[in-house]
């Protein structure tokens, strides 16, 4: 009788289990709040594994397609004894430029990926193919003052006619210099940054500038094509006229470009033009905010600049935030969402607030979920093959939207590998370094509330 009565129970349970289960979900029956969302983008915390893996994939992609080799250009055959050069030496074929500014961010990114991984082949890759271009510039430096016009695989760094050509590499090979790599890189640096100092064009209060699209025109790029090479050159020679040139362009950039009540920057600005369009570009801004990152790192405390560089970071922080996609992407222009949602300023804007929280310049708790969000989002944007996808290309200026709107994104474009090697790395030593928790469903900073 007893397990007759048990079973009955049994049922009654079941039955009442079943019947719960058939009602909707409510207020009263279920815990909402627990629900799981629908997140575009994975959400949390990444694990060490999950970022090394996709800067291996890049890594891996990367050494593949640009090869630390010369060759002849006729025969396709390597040169391995640099004193035998001739004027048909070039640079081995592959998908990008050894010597462009896009590649001075990917060296950089490749040593930052070194320091946060411990795995020294991305340093090597960096200091084989910067070695690479200084073995051979003496030879076509030569080469160059029997003929000017004499075609080089180094010519850029040789004879720089733009920022473009000087700043991002020059600042890389600082950092490897720095950092002990072996070769005679000090001549050309010394190079670029008598450029930067002496030969850009420059208005009349000093401000690096160019000629183009229209006389007299600043381009928010060229703080980051100047910057932070200036910055770094201060920190090699301990010249304080670097770091001196360094706070002046950032201040007056930032006088004439950024708007105060937005937080963020116009890509372009004219002297001669009445009205300033303003243009909210992602990676120009990128360009811009990574370049507060960089000279903070390395100027000193000390400095009557550094304050004032220090809340033009923390305003544009600000700003930035502000219009970060719920998916963790940025739009092409920063204030339009009717724009797609591009990968390089994306991954900038990862590292470059990572870094800030890292180097404690900006506010922890606030800012750290914005940047592993902003990496969630562009290690979705690394295919199998380690080539990053939804990368706006090449972008000169424009005064009217549908040149931003529809600018080609490529799994070419340069601009993105050197900022996801940055934002991977950096994003690692944020982990590495704070503890985060999902806390009420949402991620935060782990705070220990017994100190």
């Amino acid at each position: 009788m007893k397990s007759i009565r048990l079973s009955f129970f049994s049922v009654m349970f079941i039955i009442g289990l079943t019947t719960m289960a058939q009602q909707p979900h409510n207020d009263v029956t279920a815990p909402l709040h627990l629900m799981k969302p629908d997140y575009p983008t994975p959400y949390g915390r990444p694990s060490v594994e999950d970022i090394t893996k996709v800067l291996n994939r890049v890594y891996t992609y990367l050494d593949a397609a640009t090869p630390a080799k010369i060759v002849n250009s006729k025969t396709g055959e390597e040169i391995t004894d640099l004193k035998k050069l001739t004027s048909d030496a070039v640079f081995a074929p592959g998908d990008f430029r050894l010597t462009s500014y896009e590649w001075g961010v990917t060296y950089a990114g490749m040593i930052n990926a070194g320091e946060a991984t411990g795995d020294n082949r991305y340093t090597d890759y960096t200091n084989r193919r910067l070695k690479l271009i200084a073995d051979v510039a003496p030879y076509f430096r030569e080469q160059i003052k029997l003929n000017h016009n004499e075609p080089s695989p180094v010519r850029s760094v040789l004879l720089p006619h733009a920022l473009d050509d000087a700043g991002a590499v020059c600042a890389a090979m600082i950092k490897a210099h720095r950092g002990g790599l072996k070769a005679d890189l000090r001549p050309l640096i010394d190079n670029f940054i008598t450029y930067i100092s002496t030969k850009e064009f420059r208005l009349a209060d000093g401000t690096l500038a160019r000629n183009r699209p229209q006389p007299n025109t600043l381009w928010l790029d060229d703080l980051f094509m100047s910057v932070p090479a200036l910055a770094q050159m201060g920190k090699l020679t301990g010249d304080k006229k670097y770091y001196d040139d360094a706070v002046k362009q950032v201040l007056q950039f930032s006088k004439r470009m950024f708007n105060k009540e937005k937080n963020v920057y116009m890509h372009g600005w004219v002297q001669d033009m009445e009205f300033h369009p303003q243009f909210h570009w992602a990676r120009a801004n990128g360009w811009g905010v990574m370049t507060l990152v960089e000279l903070l790192d390395v100027l000193p405390k000390t400095h009557p600049g550094y304050q004032a560089v220090l809340e033009q970071l923390r305003s544009h922080v600000k700003g930035l935030s502000a219009y970060q996609d719920g998916t963790g992407f940025w739009h092409q222009l920063l204030d339009r969402n009717d724009t797609y949602l591009e990968t390089s300023a994306t991954a900038i804007y990862a590292y470059a607030l990572a870094r800030a929280v890292n180097l404690g310049l900006i506010d922890k708790r606030a800012y750290a979920p914005v940047a592993i969000l902003a990496w969630n989002a562009v290690a979705t944007k690394v295919n199998d093959k380690g080539q990053v996808e939804g990368t706006c290309v090449g972008t000169g200026m424009g005064f009217d939207p549908a040149f931003y709107y529809y600018r080609p994104v490529n799994v070419y474009a340069a601009h993105g590998y050197g900022p996801v090697l940055l934002a991977g790395a950096e994003v690692l030593k944020l982990i590495k370094h704070f503890d985060f928790e999902i806390n009420d469903s949402s991620l935060q900073l782990k705070v220990d509330t017994k100190k």
